[in-house]
């Protein structure tokens, strides 16, 4: 099976980069990952800061000797790390002032000098690997280069709002996925004689739910179709990101609950996307992110 990075920004990069190099190149990429021949992950956080919000301060390095780029460096928290047959690396190619020195590299898995570190131990999405990687003196030819030389920064964040918005739809779904499951359960679960389902806090407490789900729905289908019209503005995909990823909390928190005792056991699906809720509140920028964006819009 081929994947880019858990969070689908690995393909968006990929993606858009492909395309702006020409129609071999897309070919390449989307054929190969397609095909199942290739798995990619996106070295984006250098071990050390914050994540993808603080890429101005990458300091892994690759330096022009002749024909070639030498990196050096290391990478945190990259999903596929340990599986990926590729690697994109955002790298500081220069020394230019904040995001202007650096580009996005392509590094195969078999170049000497790579090594891929620990399997990261997490609190949830356990069927995704996030790994460190390491850059000891790993030569790649220049033609690896994605895009034009200092250029990656604009790359990632040009894309940061179709990353958000693929966030946002895949939090609904998950999210509706929680309501239903508890849904099933309250109807069967009987306690005192009755349902779960019969006692009217249960229902007060899930029409709630419901009422948030349908306005998270609502917004995200009009972010698409904005999307599919390249009209998205600066502020609808963080508005989005941050309603679904807080939404999404509040609501598989309130799901566990009518499981009892049997919602912590992972064995049951509501554990689990208990689980994994909790990083999606951090990962493709912060809520404390998400809200400093949109308070730009005002």
């Amino acid at each position: 099976m081929a994947t880019v990075d858990a969070d689908g920004f690995a393909g968006d990069v990929v993606g858009a980069v492909a395309h702006q190099q020409g129609h071999q190149v897309a070919e390449f990429f989307h054929l190969a990952v397609a095909a199942g021949r290739q798995f990619i992950g996106l070295g984006g956080a250098d071990r050390g800061i914050a994540g993808r919000a603080e890429l101005q301060g990458i300091k892994t390095r690759a330096v022009r000797m002749d024909d070639n780029f030498v990196i050096n460096g290391s990478k945190t928290f990259i999903s596929n790390g340990q599986h990926s047959d590729l690697v994109i690396v955002v790298a500081r190619t220069s020394d230019a002032p904040g995001s202007k020195g650096t580009s996005l590299i392509l590094v195969e898995a078999d170049r000497p000098g790579f090594r891929r570190g620990r399997n990261l131990d997490k609190l949830g999405h356990l069927s995704s690997d996030t790994s460190e990687l390491f850059f000891d003196d790993v030569t790649v030819p220049v033609s690896n280069l994605l895009g034009a030389e200092g250029t990656g920064f604009a790359s990632l964040m040009g894309e940061l709002p179709q990353e958000r918005l693929t966030l946002a739809v895949s939090l609904m779904a998950s999210a509706q996925k929680a309501f239903d499951i508890t849904w099933d359960y309250v109807n069967s679960r009987r306690a005192f004689g009755k349902t779960i389902m019969d006692f009217q806090d249960t229902r007060y407490k899930l029409a709630d739910l419901k009422a948030e789900l349908s306005v998270g729905w609502a917004f995200v289908d009009q972010c698409l179709e904005k999307h599919d019209r390249h009209a998205l503005t600066s502020a609808d995909a963080p508005i989005a990101k941050l309603w679904c990823t807080e939404m999404r909390g509040r609501l598989v928190d309130s799901c566990l609950q009518f499981f009892g005792g049997y919602g912590f056991m992972r064995e049951y699906e509501i554990c689990r996307l208990y689980a994994d809720a909790r990083v999606q509140r951090i990962y493709g920028g912060t809520s404390e992110i998400m809200r400093e964006l949109i308070s730009r819009s005002f």
